[in-house]
């Protein structure tokens, strides 16, 4: 199948694959998820390919959360690379969107000669030689991930914020969860919500608990699950809530007063954005996507891993009491970003049709 002129390109729907090859739901999967319905309800040909257990009727499955207008395909768990590759071959996509590492290098062997149009990646992470050198272009989610970018594959690629998708908290959601968990009315409740990695500082948040020592009426609560659960299970403290994977993680911020991230490492955030959505107050550590948000967070950040700085920061908002407010969030307004990513598309389709055509 030849792959059509640029002028044919930028006048008709696209046929776009999107790879992520992970097994649960959590930040890089949302973007993915929301980026191909959204697609999808724009009118182009949108599959996702998923490793079947992501597929799987769980309630940390990510297939559970496309659109149907997206098309599902599942690939098993053995030489999961090698089936991606057999089957974007099939698909001959215009664009085959890869996020997070074994997506990216199953791409990386592939060029117009199988099919496959344009190939590029989201770095959720980092740039990783290993895993988009070999790419036809990147898309950055920070400035920060730029500058390991060489200099030559730059040229392909284009910074894009992560956006929000605005949603209500269920009407009872504060009242109702935490009576279920055992959370007092008048409690004021720290909360951190997402992946449990080290790379997260959530055990330098649990050690600033235990130092900062607050009054009984304060409460902290830990949402999401991940590789270092049970280690940080173990080394909280008596009260400190940890109910793993929720679906509804709209409600749980409704359950918080202050929004806590300690990470240590945070490309961009996602999860600062949710909170910011939720109108709470933030304590944050200078993480790389902190530090790109610093002007929107509007508080001072503190340094990554050190919980007595952290503990002091706990001390004084318990004091405090901040209320919820509202946060400027017209630059992560979903329509804008992801058609600014549509357009990147096609202008890289179009360069790379202008090299197939020389």
């Amino acid at each position: 199948m030849k792959h059509p002129d640029s002028a044919e390109t930028a006048a008709r729907p696209l046929r776009i694959v999107h790879l992520i090859l992970t097994r649960r739901f959590a930040g890089s999967e949302r973007y993915a998820v929301e980026l191909a319905n959204a697609q999808a309800a724009a009118g182009h040909e949108v599959v996702m390919v998923l490793r079947r257990i992501a597929a799987a009727p769980r309630a940390d499955a990510i297939a559970a959360r496309l659109d149907p207008r997206v098309m599902l395909e599942t690939i098993g768990e053995l030489f999961q690379t090698w089936r991606a590759r057999r089957l974007l071959r099939r698909l001959r996509p215009d664009v085959a969107h890869a996020h997070l590492s074994r997506a990216c290098r199953a791409l990386q062997a592939l060029d117009r000669a199988d099919g496959v149009g344009l190939r590029l990646a989201t770095l959720h992470i980092q740039y990783k030689p290993q895993q988009h050198a070999g790419l036809d272009a990147l898309i950055a989610i920070a400035p920060w991930q730029l500058t390991d970018i060489p200099e030559a594959q730059r040229q392909h690629c284009v910074q894009i914020d992560n956006w929000t998708q605005p949603e209500a908290a269920s009407a009872d959601a504060r009242e109702r969860l935490r009576r279920e968990a055992g959370i007092a009315p008048d409690a004021f409740v720290f909360g951190a919500l997402g992946r449990i990695e080290h790379g997260k500082g959530l055990d330098v948040l649990v050690q600033a608990w235990r130092q900062a020592a607050l009054p009984a009426d304060a409460r902290l609560v830990i949402v999401g699950q991940g590789s270092a659960f049970d280690a940080l299970r173990r080394a909280a403290p008596e009260g400190v809530l940890m109910p793993g994977f929720v679906s509804n993680t709209r409600d749980w911020l409704e359950v918080f007063d202050v929004f806590v991230s300690a990470a240590r490492r945070e490309p961009f955030g996602l999860v600062l954005l949710e909170a910011m959505n939720a109108r709470l107050p933030i304590l944050a550590s200078a993480s790389e996507g902190a530090r790109h948000l610093a002007d929107v967070i509007g508080t001072p950040l503190l340094p990554p891993g050190d919980a007595d700085a952290l503990a002091q920061a706990l001390l004084e908002l318990h004091r405090q009491r901040p209320v919820r407010r509202d946060y400027p969030m017209q630059r992560f307004e979903p329509q804008a970003r992801m058609g600014g990513i549509e357009a990147f598309y096609r202008r890289e389709l179009a360069r790379h049709s202008a090299i197939g055509r020389e």
